[in-house]
């Protein structure tokens, strides 16, 4: 399930790409994309170290 959202997702940012009008709008999709999963990894690695460091104390 997983891998078809991805598949899916993907193609819709390429298809963005390509419609770009201009190499400035390329940037703001590719970050777009890429940023919430970035926060979203950050935001559960803070919470598995607070969590550890709760737990060995």
């Amino acid at each position: 399930m997983k891998v078809i959202l991805l598949l899916l997702l993907q193609a819709d940012i390429e298809q963005k790409i390509k419609d770009a009008p201009d190499s400035s709008y390329e940037i703001g999709v590719t970050i777009g994309a890429y940023l919430p999963v970035i926060v979203l990894v950050a935001f559960v690695y803070a919470i598995y170290y607070v969590k550890k460091k709760n737990k060995e104390s």
